[in-house]
């Protein structure tokens, strides 16, 4: 292969006995026996084991006593069998060990801050040390377990004849929901480019000029607080198409899915997706990404409560239950009732039925016996209440759902359930600004209902937007776009972005779309998104080379950094915020 190698160590097999070869990695780990050397050898592929005989290959042997972990190696020598109570069915070379008579130090290791088959080390030392990080099986598992997944997504697209085509990183600023990052220009100083949270606006462009089916492997950005589910840096699956047909779009989606669920998990995912309208999921899940592995589905209770007793019941504007099957304790449903607080609530109540047909609750006295046959359930099982704004209930009954699954263990860890949410709000009410937001983006097209209410009730009016979910992870959405001038326009209006203000900002698109404008709709998928459900990972920045901590910076490198005052004064800037004292890197 090179002169460092003529074959992988981890690609020789029983096959291979009796080859004379050259093979070159890491040392994993070395184990000496007093005599024998053994040092398990590491590639890109998997791990050998060398043994060194000293008997054999003294000269060897002296270099293998001075090894250890993460030296890099070369080695030469003979392919074996191992003996039959030797063979490691667990190693893929299991069956073979390579029998060395030269072995020769190609680069030492200091050191390790941490080992890599070490657990419970810190993130931040991972990310500080992130090149030996990656060499972590699970890392180099997931970093290229993304390019496959790229890769049958390139796959699927070019065969529907979709076009790949890049958009501009540095772009003008413009609302998608989070803060841009802002790039300063040299040579028009005191302006600002902004990184792109997506192509949004470019992707329809393209489309309006007259390529019909458009995507890219985009790069994103939106400079956010960062959580376990969330980068300042992503990579989305752009998708835009003019005549688009949902129908035909969700079908595409779906067989790219379903090839990578195969091909990526050795798993059959069932075409067609189910589908559920926002209302559905929010009513019996209480979250429009809901997780489908487990029912534990939450219940209505509103009408029956409107004469309660119970002045929380009959004041509320929405009131909801979950039926929980287990009998909880005192200190099980105070711990519950912490968590319902944190999403909101002013409280938990709740009816437990306990094994011997004993109702035990401090609100059964006051509820009347319609409510109380609505609510009976089996022994040994306990019924949660929310009763608030319908908004409020959801996110709470969502929330102890979410968490009653986890700790009840009611999630099934090989089910694999997709599921499209459809028929978006259009928009939401801020109150604190008395104006309206777009629920997706001010691009999104209302549906054919909802474009009758845009005047008259702007809140009940649906979008043309859809997300796709796995296992309770959003992985994609998209919408169809207003392809109208004078429609985007009143669009504007409502979200009480002035006339100057729009042809400020969108000038060129409300131009674009005086210019025949195809109706056009599309769909982006977030990479790391995907490889979470795929792989079921909760954090993230597992699947990221280079990731960002929590902070938004990078331990590795330092960034972000200051900068020579010279640099600011061409780019026209100067630097009001104090400098942090605690800070020792000197970054």
């Amino acid at each position: 292969m090179t002169q460092w190698r003529d074959v992988k160590a981890s690609a020789l097999r029983a096959g291979d006995e009796g080859r004379e070869v050259t093979v070159a990695g890491w040392v994993a780990r070395r184990r000496d026996h007093g005599g024998l050397v053994f040092v398990d050898l590491r590639d890109d592929g998997g791990v050998l084991q060398v043994v060194i005989n000293p008997a054999n290959a003294p000269e060897a042997a002296d270099v293998a006593h001075d090894l250890r972990n993460e030296f890099v190696v070369q080695a030469r020598g003979q392919v074996v069998r191992r003996s039959s109570e030797t063979v490691n069915p667990a190693m893929e070379t299991g069956e073979i060990e390579l029998q060395a008579s030269d072995l020769r130090i190609i680069s030492r290791s200091t050191p390790l801050p941490f080992q890599l088959d070490e657990e419970g080390v810190d993130e931040t030392l991972r990310l500080r040390y992130r090149w030996l990080d990656l060499r972590r099986e699970k890392m180099q598992r997931n970093i290229r377990m993304r390019a496959k997944l790229i890769s049958i997504i390139r796959n699927e697209m070019e065969t529907d004849r979709f076009v790949d085509i890049e958009t501009p990183i540095m772009a003008k600023p413009t609302p998608e929901g989070a803060r841009d990052f802002l790039v300063p220009s040299r040579l028009q100083p005191g302006r600002f480019f902004a990184l792109p949270q997506s192509p949004q606006i470019y992707k329809q462009l393209l489309v309006i000029s007259g390529f019909e089916r458009y995507y890219q492997i985009a790069r994103c950005f939106r400079d956010e607080d960062l959580r376990a589910d969330r980068l300042q840096e992503l990579t989305q699956l752009d998708v835009e198409l003019a005549f688009p047909d949902r129908e035909y779009l969700f079908s595409l989606i779906e067989r790219i899915f379903e090839r990578i669920w195969r091909e990526l998990r050795g798993v059959e995912v069932e075409t067609p997706f189910p589908r559920l309208t926002w209302q559905e999921a929010d009513l019996r899940y209480g979250s429009d990404k809901p997780d489908l592995r487990f029912g534990l589905e939450i219940e209505d209770a509103t009408d029956v409560t409107r004469g309660s007793q119970f002045g929380v019941f009959a004041g509320a504007a929405a009131v909801r239950l979950l039926r929980v099957p287990r009998e909880l304790s005192r200190g099980d449903l105070a711990k519950l009732e912490e968590i319902a607080k944190q999403w909101g609530a002013k409280g938990l109540a709740y009816l437990v039925y306990r094994e011997n047909g004993e109702v035990a609750s401090p609100i059964a006295k006051f509820l009347g016996e319609a409510e109380l046959e609505r609510f009976r359930s089996d022994p040994g099982t306990t019924v949660l209440f929310a009763a608030d704004e319908p908004a409020m209930v959801s996110r709470v009954l969502g929330a102890l759902r979410l968490h009653l699954g986890r700790e009840l263990e009611l999630i099934d860890p090989e089910a694999q359930k997709f599921v499209w949410i459809t028929d978006f709000p259009m928009f939401e009410w801020d109150a604190e600004n008395e104006r309206w937001d777009a629920v997706h983006h001010p691009f999104t097209r209302p549906n054919e209902e909802g474009l009758a209410l845009l005047d008259t009730d702007p809140g009940a009016a649906k979008a043309a937007a859809y997300d796709l979910v796995a296992n309770g992870i959003e992985i994609a959405g998209g919408s169809f776009r207003i392809h109208e001038a004078d429609l985007q326009a009143r669009v504007f209006d409502l979200l009480k972005i002035s006339p100057e203000e729009q042809r400020l900002k969108f000038g060129f698109l409300l131009d674009a779309l005086s210019m025949g404008a195809p109706p056009h709709g599309g769909i982006a998928s977030g990479m790391e998104r995907v490889l979470m459900a795929l792989l079921d990972e909760p954090y993230i920045r597992e699947l990221v080379a280079f990731p960002k901590n929590q902070a938004g910076a990078d331990p590795m490198s330092g960034a972000p950094t200051r900068v020579e005052p010279s640099q600011l004064r061409e780019l026209g800037l100067e630097v009001k915020v104090a400098a942090d004292p605690s800070d020792k890197t000197g970054n």
